[in-house]
């Protein structure tokens, strides 16, 4: 299937064409979506609602607004916030995108902020429509994997199905990352016999390990009561389900949220905060996970779900795959593959893979997912400490 891709400055291609309206405090988040409205299926809300500063947050948004789905960004800022709006805009303007920084407090207040963010947001978008296309491959693309509330059919079906999607993108040059360290509590020995050196498995275990204390430390385990309706029974059986969707290739590295595989292979994403427990549960909700990974480039999110989630993302399509037939049924206006035909035998992993794959290639080449026709765009963002990673994390 033939591609084309909107192609950034620094070489990157997006397969998407966003105008970012990203909110620096929660006092501008109003203001933010009321500009986006008229334009909502064009232009999307990010942000970070925190007042207080974080290296984290502004690593993030600055990855964010650099996405190569993003083609021009306007920042909200209140104005007294302590976010460093002078340095993302920087960022963002060296990125070669149009950047507008809009201050509440200086421009009148609400009406004024969002009369004038209208009209930036108009004229980006016919600017964008004279954007440069270029023919794009399979090799361009960085693609992510979550699964969310799972259950007992999540990792007989959909997990190993997207995890027989990803092979296939793998040999075909593609990044992909699979994420969740906490959820993959008791894989550590056969995730590591999978790394490309010795010293990678060593770090593959280490960031397991550290979840595993970190989990402990907070006295609440990735494991939620949903999970236990739905069939699983301990964190290792849902760690197990949730390890198939990383599928069979080597693991040519350890990446941390905001840092971009290099190349192309199979990637984990440390989502643990490094340190002391100081910021509460690593990931309050699947969509923490998404953005995490679109900080690192992911273009799409493979989202594989038991109970039946419905979001979707900002910036970035999410395929969503239903784990079994019942739930298939009730949310199949949500759903965009049914892995639930594994179970009832109509289909097998290994086709339901190559659905997963091709529909991969479609949605790069601009066909909408469920989510995005239904206009899902949600976005969260909170604080967390990372310290960077080390050589051996990308030995190859």
């Amino acid at each position: 299937m033939s591609m084309q891709g909107f192609l950034r400055a620094d070489g990157r291609k997006g397969i998407r064409n966003y105008v970012a309206v990203a909110y620096l405090v929660e006092c501008a988040h109003h203001v933010a979506r009321e500009i986006t409205y008229p334009y909502r299926d064009r232009a999307h809300v990010i942000g970070f609602p925190g007042c207080f500063p974080n290296e984290y947050a502004q690593k993030m948004m600055e990855r964010l607004c650099t996405h190569p789905n993003v083609g021009a960004v306007l920042l909200v800022s209140l104005g007294c916030e302590s976010f460093n709006r002078h340095k993302l805009e920087q960022v963002v303007r060296d990125s070669g995108r149009d950047v507008e920084t809009l201050v509440i407090q200086r421009v009148g207040g609400t009406r004024s902020a969002i009369a004038k963010g209208l009209a930036f947001v108009e004229q980006a978008l016919k600017t964008l429509q004279d954007t440069t296309t270029v023919e794009m491959e399979l090799s361009d693309l960085v693609v992510g994997t979550v699964c969310g509330g799972s259950d007992g059919t999540s990792g007989i079906s959909g997990n190993p199905a997207a995890g027989r999607a990803f092979d296939r993108l793998v040999q075909s040059g593609a990044a992909c990352i699979f994420e969740e360290t906490g959820e993959l509590i008791g894989c550590e020995d056969i995730m590591a016999a999978r790394a490309a050196t010795p010293e990678l498995g060593v770090e593959l275990r280490r960031s397991v390990e550290k979840a595993a204390r970190y989990y402990a430390e907070l006295g609440y385990g990735s494991f939620a009561s949903g999970n236990a309706d739905g069939g699983l029974s301990t964190i290792e059986e849902k760690s197990m389900g949730a390890y198939a969707k990383s599928g069979a290739s080597p693991i040519s590295g350890l990446i941390k949220p905001g840092d971009i595989p290099p190349k192309g292979g199979l990637y984990l994403m440390d989502v643990v905060p490094d340190g002391p427990v100081r910021f509460g549960f690593p990931n309050i909700s699947d969509n923490a996970e998404i953005v995490e990974m679109m900080a690192s480039g992911a273009h799409m999110t493979l989202f594989v779900t038991g109970r039946g989630s419905v979001v979707g993302s900002a910036l970035s399509p999410v395929i969503k795959i239903a784990a079994n037939p019942d739930m298939y049924e009730r949310l199949q206006e949500d759903m965009d593959v049914n892995a639930g035909r594994i179970i009832t035998g109509e289909a097998d992993i290994g086709e339901v893979g190559d659905e997963i794959f091709n529909l991969v290639a479609k949605v790069a080449a601009g066909q909408p997912t469920k989510s995005e026709a239904l206009g899902h765009a949600e976005f969260i963002l909170t604080y967390k400490s990372f310290e960077p990673i080390g050589p051996s994390c990308l030995p190859v």
